[in-house]
């Protein structure tokens, strides 16, 4: 499958960008793979088994990792984990900053959330707002137990107060340089690279 275009209301809030890359890979598809191991292993430990466990991806590559996630837990317990997707256009602080994007569908697995452990998964950690908008998009539609962030690259500079719970990579930027995630379902390729 040829790659698609981007989404531009990705790129300036996540600090990523997913162009053909130029720049310095921090991960391969392998170091890629490790660290979504590591992250499923994580959540795993800490959730104590994947018990009312439920993931929701952030698209566009949020979704993809989430899947591999749950794929990886699976191998892992033996049973599927609930996965889900959750659009937060509408609950953006700058949602009139940015050009305007068709909504992505937001799929709640059939269990709900609920009284749930909901594990929120994106590509990249940056300023938090986007997380800010997932947590509010959530508040829509229902109460879980607990909230936890998995991201696969967190690169610092936050203007909000969030944390993630699991991270693949702590990749300290400069707000001049930028991080390139590329996942085989979306760009053809497993990479993350700096510029």
């Amino acid at each position: 499958m040829p790659p698609t275009q981007p989404e531009l209301a990705e790129q300036p809030d996540t600090g990523s960008e997913t162009g053909p890359d130029t720049g310095r890979t921090v991960l391969d598809a392998r170091d890629l793979s490790r660290a979504l191991t590591r992250i499923s292993h994580e959540i795993l430990e800490r959730n104590r088994g994947s018990r009312d466990l439920v993931l929701l991806g952030i698209p566009t590559r949020g979704v993809h990792l989430a899947h591999r996630i749950a794929a990886k837990i699976s191998e892992v317990e033996g049973i599927d984990v609930p996965v889900g997707s959750l659009d937060v256009t509408m609950y953006r602080d700058d949602l009139r900053m940015r050009p305007a994007r068709a909504l992505l569908p937001t799929e709640i697995p059939p269990g709900g959330i609920d009284d749930k452990t909901v594990v929120l998964v994106d590509d990249v950690l940056y300023s938090g707002r986007t997380i800010r908008a997932a947590l509010d998009a959530m508040n829509d539609i229902g109460r879980p137990r607990a909230v936890r962030l998995a991201v696969l690259v967190d690169r610092g500079h936050r203007d909000l107060p969030i944390r993630a719970d699991f991270v693949g990579k702590n990749l300290p930027t400069s707000t001049a340089e930028s991080v390139a995630v590329r996942l085989e379902e979306h760009d053809g390729e497993d990479s993350v690279t700096i510029r």
